[in-house]
């Protein structure tokens, strides 16, 4: 039954793939950015390959950018204790690899190649991997039967599979049943992951929850960007500063009248947004919301600050540094199709306000449980709420130390998850 299914994958599902990849390549740049950056794919891993040659080689998958930030406290923690090891890391989006590639932690960062039996085995070969390791959910059938056939481990890290998945559905429940039983180890994020990947029945693998290495992660990244001085204490001094981070026009419609109003009553009140997307366009909308009706500045302008109430950030890559002013934080992404990281202000011990389509981030449903996280729906619930936050700082700080709190009592997966390396770590 297996090989029907492998062969029908082959006949059918690969080669249609291939077909909708390159054709979306012609009206989506993202796609075409990624069909390009195939093009010499294994000509250049084997000469970064053999730049960095080493008999133990560790291969990390992430399918784009957010699963990769899983993977760093893992790297950091292999680079510290075993500089020996050679680092591999591929991407299958393009903003994963373009964001990544300058990445100091791994000596070879690419592409993985379309899963194609002759692109898999080719890229097995230049690769050898001593251990192979694939991060949340990005499992590509030919890649992982080609692992097992070579002998080579594979584990998944920070896996999560939800109990109604068609996966589990009985025409596919075999094919994946197979597919899981070709790892060594699946380490999930919590029990409930680990009961539901041991419902399709697996045998091979050890399966154990051991946590999410995502907050590990944003401890890592908040100790770094504390180090970062981006506003001086002349901008910030004596004010109540509130951050709107990762905002799309969905979010800015709720939170622009919203803050028009509130300023009326505080007028310390500094606002930073921080669009999603700094293009261009996204920020003319922003000033043309705000124009003639509360003063702003570009960040890049910060030089001719003048007590503007709004910093509108029109650069990349400062959010998280930026979380160490704030006194009130909302996360956007979540009116419009899902909410972005809320662990990152979390870490900084604030309350952090977000939308009602945040289920897709099963730390923001339990914040919101705890108290640290503040679910609004229209304006009106975003000004009562501000209001409170902003007026009352004995509920300001205990909601913010019951986020701070939520993320370090969850940290420790990446000791946990490095018990399971250690038999390749010390190969």
């Amino acid at each position: 039954m297996m090989n029907i299914y492998l062969l029908l994958y082959n006949i059918v599902a690969v080669p249609l793939l291939w077909i909708v990849f390159h054709l979306g390549g012609f009206v989506n740049k993202k796609i075409r950015r990624g069909i390009l950056g195939r093009k010499n794919l294994f000509s250049e891993l084997k000469t970064n390959i053999e730049k960095n040659n080493s008999a133990t080689r560790f291969w990390f998958h992430a399918s784009s950018l957010g699963e990769f930030e899983q993977a760093k406290p893992i790297i950091s923690a292999i680079r510290k204790d075993h500089p020996h090891i050679q680092i591999i890391a591929t991407f299958f989006s393009p903003s994963g690899f373009e964001n990544s590639k300058n990445y100091k932690g791994a000596n070879v960062i690419s592409y993985i190649p379309f899963d194609s039996y002759r692109g898999v085995k080719k890229f097995i070969d230049i690769v050898k991997p001593s251990v192979a390791i694939m991060v949340r959910y990005d499992i590509w059938p030919n890649m992982i039967f080609a692992l097992k056939k070579n002998n080579i481990p594979v584990v998944i890290a920070n896996a999560t599979m939800k109990d109604h998945t068609l996966r589990k559905l009985p025409i596919f429940r075999q094919f994946h049943r197979s597919l899981y039983d070709c790892f060594s180890y699946i380490l999930t994020v919590s029990k409930n992951d680990q009961n539901s990947f041991q419902e399709f029945g697996i045998t091979a693998p050890i399966i154990n929850a051991i946590g999410d290495t995502r907050f590990d992660q944003v401890m890592m990244r908040s100790h770094d960007a504390r180090q970062k001085h981006l506003l001086s204490p002349s901008i910030t001094e004596n004010k109540k500063i509130f951050i709107v981070g990762q905002s799309w026009a969905e979010d800015d419609d709720i939170i622009i009248p919203v803050l028009l109003k509130i300023q009326k009553n505080e007028d310390s009140l500094l606002t930073i947004i921080v669009p999603h997307e700094p293009t261009v366009q996204h920020l003319e909308e922003l000033e043309s919301k705000l124009l003639e009706k509360i003063s702003f500045i570009r960040f890049s302008e910060m030089n001719n600050y003048r007590g503007e109430k709004v910093i509108l950030i029109d650069s990349i890559g400062v959010l998280v540094a930026l979380y160490q002013y704030a006194d009130v934080v909302y996360v956007g992404g979540s009116f419009r199709q899902g909410i972005h990281n809320i662990l990152e202000p979390a870490v900084f011990d604030l309350p952090v306000i977000y939308g009602p389509k945040h289920t897709n981030s099963q730390e923001a449903v339990d914040l919101a449980r705890l108290g640290g996280g503040f679910v609004i729906e229209n304006e009106r619930d975003l000004y009562r709420l501000l209001r409170t936050l902003l007026g009352n700082s004995s509920d300001r700080v205990h909601a913010g130390k019951i986020s701070g709190t939520f993320v370090r009592e969850h940290c420790g997966a990446t000791e946990r998850f490095l018990h399971y390396l250690q038999p390749y770590l010390n190969k």
